[in-house]
């Protein structure tokens, strides 16, 4: 999608459930919210889409601590990798991304430095909590979410050809075209 229509590709911090106390919550709580049913759909877009899926850990995260290490990756230019780390981290080998400990050791991994101070302190939640904010005053109330052209909202996850009608509607959509029906 970046080569084919120019796009960029910029992740910000959304914390899709700040009432999770800061250990995070049993698995136990999710699957009874969503039913089992809901988290085999998950497992089979995984599957349908050849991405790998490890039910994660027994512990479901609040993500806060991860979300301000990945704004403090990003001063160091390591915003791509770190929270590319964390996904995989936390999607195939279930491990419980909100544990300060899970955290440094990705953090190390990927060399970001200075870790333990982000983590001893609240820093950079605010940041987390205004983007938070931003997303939900333009209809972002879930993950995944994207914004296209900053005027198509796209939310969930969705196939390639998905985001190719977008892509082709925004394009469609440009001064001095005509709108598609």
């Amino acid at each position: 999608m970046k080569e084919r229509f120019g796009a960029a590709v910029e992740w910000l911090p959304f914390d899709l459930h700040p009432e999770y106390p800061p250990d995070g919550i049993p698995r136990e709580q999710l699957v009874a919210r969503y039913g089992p049913d809901g988290m085999a759909r998950t497992q089979a877009f995984f599957g349908q889409h050849e991405l790998e899926y490890n039910p994660n850990p027994d512990v479901v995260p609040n993500t806060m601590r991860a979300l301000r290490l990945t704004e403090h990756a990003r001063t160091q230019g390591l915003h791509e990798p770190f929270h590319d780390r964390l996904m995989d981290a936390y999607w195939t080998e279930a491990q419980n991304i909100g544990d300060p400990e899970v955290l440094r050791g990705l953090a190390a991994e990927v060399g970001v430095e200075g870790a333990d101070d982000v983590l001893a302190t609240d820093a950079y939640a605010d940041v987390v909590r205004r983007a938070t904010e931003e997303a939900h005053a333009v209809g972002i109330n879930g993950i995944p979410a994207f914004l296209l052209g900053r005027r198509l909202l796209v939310l969930g996850a969705h196939p390639k050809e998905t985001f190719e009608q977008a892509f082709a509607q925004l394009d469609g959509d440009s001064p001095g075209s005509t709108p598609s029906a």
